[in-house]
């Protein structure tokens, strides 16, 4: 395609722009600096709000930047560098935000760590990371940590442990009483030789919280090493800058800017910090002043509603997966809280059915649900619907302000596909990654002429409105048709008897480099996994589905699948 064609083409024109609401600028100026920076502005700026809830539990800004100060001034004084990485490994509670912030103080790179891995994972991200520490509960370390350490393949020099309940208003008696009867876990730590071990509650004890490490810190250096899923291979660290994440916080931020109260707010989410969904917006609560709800377990909806309650009136924000919502709107407590004072509920990292929304909202308030969409590489924002303006339920909004998307063809990126027409998104902005830490081959692919590729396939409208399609791995090749099972999964769900359902691809045993479709299908309570209820399911695909896309084998399943954040594991099924 020449350069005049693209130049007119409907992506370079960015259509999306006159679907923004009336405030949100196509381009706003951006102010770089570090994130310890940001941190320290919002104490200046609001020393007396709350930075956090954490089962009662609560601390101010001032009082979460002295023991950020404290965990800083012990990694620089145990011989870590600026750049050096250090490996959170914790849940959602108030030891994660200190050592997240402590890394940055110090001038290193943080990496967030799901704590489901098992040892041979857990080597593997210490060890492609070159991290020199790590931070986890004491129990994940004598569950997991210690034995990964021990194999003797990872740069880890020092280990800080930390439970639970550390952060807790607690007598040492009550603790000690709730992790006899099991209500806190608790793991011993014994040494390793040649690692330091130390403790959460030592390091806020004897190291001061007086004085800021001296480290200069540049935009360009890298903030996050950030481990995305390894759906295709073993799990890629996506290097992140100061840059990339201060530019989509400021970007955010405009989005909603109206409403928004800095300082005063409170926002929720269920997403783990170790995704990085839920770390940024983390991040974007430090940056407005505002609390956080921490959540260690999203599926304990009782928890969230019991939180929110507490904060009625004052919760203005909150982000979960499609599936935490579906959950939460089952909860008669979540149902009875008067939510006037949320402005969103942001929606992200998987397909939220059209169904389950028009639910959600009967229970919310009409165009309260905001889908967004990003990834990783992205920090992780590039589309949203827009707040005040017209949602359009399926689809995940429009490009941010200071954000490029084009969709090209799947199988030759130098061609933009007409609107309409379903291709590769590919991305460029300030907030898209540097490049995979240790693979060249893999950043070459994804990076070309300024654009992130995404690998995800989408369709933009007339308007500039984008809808996920697939992922390009997810599409279904049907006697040389593509088959989209995003597309699929929607259409189905909305089957009385179907609760759940996700559409994957399997190898036609009589077609040799094709495929067929297989459903598999969690039943709602009130239906019976039996034949006429299979053929009524398979029905309602030959009415609604072409004739290429109807599942020719459906499966009923007592449970659906769900990677660590909630989104159906299509991996594991394929598996099955």
């Amino acid at each position: 395609m020449t350069e005049k064609i693209m130049e007119s083409s409907p992506y370079s024109e960015k259509i999306w722009l006159k679907s923004y609401d009336k405030h949100v600028k196509p381009e706003i100026d951006i102010e770089i600096y570090s994130l310890a920076e940001m941190m320290r502005r919002t104490v200046q700026k609001f020393p007396d709000s709350l930075c956090y809830d954490f089962q009662g539990a609560r601390a101010t800004f001032q009082e979460t930047e002295n023991y950020i100060k404290s965990f800083a001034n012990f990694l620089i004084e145990n011989g870590v560098k600026k750049g050096d990485r250090v490996v959170i490994n914790l849940p959602n509670i108030p030891q994660f935000i200190v050592s997240l912030f402590g890394t940055f103080y110090a001038g290193c790179a943080a990496s967030g760590m799901n704590f489901l891995l098992q040892p041979n994972e857990i080597i593997y991200q210490l060890k492609d990371s070159g991290a020199i520490a790590i931070v986890t509960l004491d129990s994940f370390y004598e569950e997991k940590v210690r034995q990964a350490i021990l194999s003797g393949e990872t740069d880890v020099k020092i280990v800080i442990t930390t439970n639970v309940a550390d952060f807790l208003d607690l007598e040492p008696s009550m603790k000690e009483q709730l992790i006899k009867i099991g209500k806190v876990p608790f793991g011993k730590v014994e040494p390793i030789e040649g690692v330091k071990l130390a403790t959460f509650n030592e390091i806020l004890e004897k190291f001061p919280s007086d004085t800021i490490p001296d480290v200069k810190i540049e935009p360009e250096d890298v903030l996050l090493l950030q481990y995305t899923g390894g759906t295709t291979g073993p799990p890629k660290g996506a290097i992140l800058t100061h840059k990339n994440l201060i530019s989509i916080i400021q970007i955010v931020n405009h989005w909603f800017e109206p409403a928004l109260k800095p300082g005063e707010d409170v926002y929720i989410s269920g997403f783990p910090f170790f995704h990085l969904a839920g770390l940024q917006f983390c991040i974007q609560t430090v940056a407005q002043g505002c609390m956080q709800i921490l959540v260690p377990d999203p599926r304990d909806t009782n928890y969230m509603a019991g939180k929110m309650k507490d904060y009625e009136g004052k919760v203005s924000l909150m982000y979960n997966v499609p599936t935490l919502y579906m959950m939460l709107v089952k909860n008669r407590r979540f149902k009875k809280l008067d939510l006037s004072s949320v402005i969103g509920y942001i929606s992200g990292a998987a397909p939220f059915p059209t169904e389950s929304i028009n639910e959600f909202e009967d229970a919310v308030g009409k165009e309260k649900v905001v889908e967004a969409y990003g990834m990783t590489e992205a920090s992780p924002g590039v589309t949203m619907n827009p707040y005040l303006g017209k949602k359009k339920i399926g689809t995940v909004g429009v490009p941010f302000p200071n954000t490029e998307v084009k969709i090209v063809d799947v199988t030759d990126r130098q061609k933009e596909v007409p609107l309409g027409e379903p291709g590769e998104i590919a991305i460029r902005g300030p907030q898209i990654f540097k490049g995979y830490w240790n693979k060249p081959k893999e950043t070459e692919n994804a990076l070309q002429n300024g654009f992130f590729y995404s690998g995800d396939v989408g369709v933009m409208d007339e308007d500039g409105y984008i809808t996920i399609v697939d992922r390009t791995k997810d599409m279904i090749i049907v006697s040389g048709y593509k088959v989209f099972s995003v597309e699929i999964d929607d259409k189905m769900n909305k089957h009385p008897a179907i609760e759940l359902c996700s559409s994957v691809g399997i190898p036609d045993p009589d077609r040799p480099g094709s495929e067929i479709v297989k459903l598999y299908v969690l039943l709602k309570k009130s239906y019976e996994a039996i034949e006429e209820t299979k053929n009524d399911i398979l029905k309602y695909a030959q009415d609604n589905l072409a004739k290429y896309k109807i599942p020719k084998i459906i499966e009923f399943i007592e449970e659906m699948p769900l990677t660590t954040i909630g989104k159906v594991d299509k991996k594991l099924l394929r598996k099955k």
